[in-house]
């Protein structure tokens, strides 16, 4: 699976201001709904706060791959935020997070969705994508950092 195809720039937001673990996952929630109409705000959200419950998704390095599974939903869909600063997360280095790649699964494709989460891992354990990302100052500028 290609990064490319699951991210897009109306999915993309650079910088937001934020201080909430629980205020981020509403922003990834409301830009996921504002661009897909077969998507309600309410049940990404929960989708999203019941997965945190289980166990932060806070991976270290100050990134977090907040993940949930939709009922309905066809393909996966990619949310990618930064925010400024950067958040208190529950990560598992303790550390704060400012790089933040959501993803909304099928109910059912439970295998492609593990598949998913190790590609994007993958590409974010790449120091200079990171570092990419983090200077982005556009949704542009993190899409090509992802490329």
């Amino acid at each position: 699976m290609e990064i490319q195809a699951i991210v897009s720039l109306d999915r993309t937001e650079c910088a937001v201001q934020c201080n909430s673990k629980k205020r981020i996952l509403e922003i990834i929630s409301d830009i996921a709904a504002k661009n897909n109409p077969d998507i309600d705000q309410a049940s990404v959200l929960n989708s999203l706060l019941t997965r945190e419950r289980m166990g932060s998704t806070g991976i270290g390095n100050g990134i977090a791959l907040p993940h949930g599974r939709l009922p309905g939903l066809e393909h996966v869909i990619a949310i990618i935020v930064t925010s400024n600063p950067a958040i208190d997360f529950d990560a598992l280095d303790d550390q704060p997070v400012d790089i933040f790649f959501a993803l909304l699964v099928p109910e059912e494709k439970t295998e492609g969705h593990l598949q998913t989460l190790a590609t994007v891992a993958g590409k974010l354990s790449d120091k200079e994508t990171v570092k990419a990302i983090r200077r982005a100052s556009t949704s542009d500028d993190i899409i090509t950092a992802l490329s």
